[in-house]
C-alpha cells in the first residue's frame, strides 16, 4: 500500500507538534508520532518540523505517513489474573495500563501477547490475526473483566449476547461534579468526532445508536462515585456519555481535565460485573471483582462522603 498525506490543521496555539498528532491522528502514540517529525515526514510550509515545535493556530501541516506494516504476534509470558477459565472461555480482570491488542505504538506487551503465551493456539480465530479470541475490548486506562472466547463457536455465541444484550458488563467510576437525581440514563448517538478522530462524541444524526443507565453510588464534596450498566457497547461510551452530561471522568485527558487528577493520567474505570450465558451449557454466569488498589486510592483521596 502506498504512502498517505494527511493535512492536520491546529486550532489553537501553544501545544506541541508532537502531542497535536498524537491527540488528533487515530492509533498514533506520542513516541511515534516523534519518529515520523524525526524522518521529516511532518512539513510546515514545506520544512520538516522538530517534535518540540510549538504550533500556532491556522498551522497547516502536511504528516505522510508511511505504508502499514503487518504486526507480527507472539506469545509473551505476562501474568495474568484469570477469574473464570474452561474449554471454550477466558474471562481476565485487566489491570490499567495493559493494551488488548497490538496496535502501531504498541507493537507488543498487549493482552493479546499474554493469552497466546497461556492458550496457545486455543484461541478463536473470528477476531482477526491481530486479536484472536477478542470478544470486546476495553480501553488501555480501563481495568476490570473481559471476556476472550477460546474457539469460533463460543466467539460467534458471545458476539451474538453482545448483540441482543444478554451479555451484561456494568461498570464503576468516578465522576466531577454532583447530581441531584439518584440514578439517570443517557439516551444519545456516538460517531466519530467529526474533526478529533481519535475522539467520539455525541453526535444524534449519524451516530450509533449508545444507551448507558447509571446510578450514584457515593457522593463526594467535588466528586461522585457511580455504577453504570451498559445498554450497548461503543467506543468510549461511559466516557463520552458523563461527559455530555458535564460530569466527565477523573483523570480523563481526553474528554475532561487534561492535566494528570489525583495521581491519575487515566480515567477512573473499572468494568466490575460481567453476565453471560456459557456458550456451549447455557448456564448464567455472573462474575464480580474488587475494585483494585488505584480505585480505592483515589476514593480516599477525595475526602469523606457526603451525607
Amino acid at each position: 500500500m502506498d504512502e498517505s498525506l494527511r493535512i492536520i490543521t491546529a486550532k489553537e496555539s501553544g501545544e506541541r507538534i508532537d502531542a497535536l498528532l498524537a491527540r488528533t491522528v487515530e492509533d498514533l502514540s506520542r513516541s511515534a508520532a516523534q519518529h515520523l517529525l524525526e524522518e521529516g515526514r511532518v512539513t510546515l510550509d514545506g520544512l520538516p518540523l522538530r517534535k518540540n515545535y510549538k504550533v500556532r493556530a491556522g498551522d497547516e501541516f502536511e504528516l505522510l505517513l508511511p505504508p502499514p506494516v503487518d504486526i507480527p504476534l507472539h506469545p509473551q509470558e505476562i501474568p495474568l489474573d484469570i477469574v473464570f477459565e474452561d474449554a471454550d472461555v477466558i474471562v481476565v480482570n485487566k489491570p490499567r495500563g495493559l493494551v488488548v491488542h497490538p496496535a502501531p505504538g504498541h507493537l507488543d506487551g498487549t493482552l493479546v501477547n499474554a493469552l497466546l503465551w497461556h492458550c496457545g493456539d486455543s484461541l478463536s480465530g473470528i477476531g482477526g490475526e491481530k486479536r484472536p479470541g477478542i470478544v470486546h475490548r476495553i480501553d488501555k486506562d480501563t481495568s476490570g473483566l473481559l471476556i476472550v472466547a477460546k474457539n469460533d463457536l463460543s466467539h460467534q455465541r458471545l458476539s451474538a449476547q453482545l448483540a441482543d444484550r444478554s451479555l451484561s458488563r456494568v461498570y464503576e467510576a468516578v465522576v466531577h461534579g454532583g447530581f441531584r437525581e439518584d440514578a439517570g440514563t443517557v439516551d444519545r448517538s456516538i460517531g466519530r468526532h467529526p474533526t478529533d478522530r481519535k475522539r467520539m462524541a455525541v453526535i444524534e444524526k449519524t451516530g450509533r445508536h449508545a444507551v448507558t443507565h447509571w446510578e450514584v453510588l457515593q457522593r463526594y464534596r467535588d466528586y461522585t462515585h457511580i455504577r453504570c450498566r451498559l445498554e450497548t457497547g461503543r467506543t468510549h461510551q461511559i466516557r463520552v456519555h458523563m461527559a455530555s452530561l458535564g460530569h466527565p471522568l477523573l483523570g480523563d485527558g481526553v474528554y475532561g481535565a487534561p492535566s494528570p487528577e489525583k495521581g491519575l493520567t487515566g480515567q477512573c474505570l473499572h468494568a466490575r460485573e460481567l453476565k453471560f450465558i456459557h456458550p456451549r451449557s447455557g448456564e448464567a454466569i455472573r462474575l464480580e471483582t474488587e475494585l483494585p488498589p488505584y480505585f480505592l486510592e483515589v476514593l480516599s483521596k477525595l475526602g469523606n462522603p457526603l451525607e
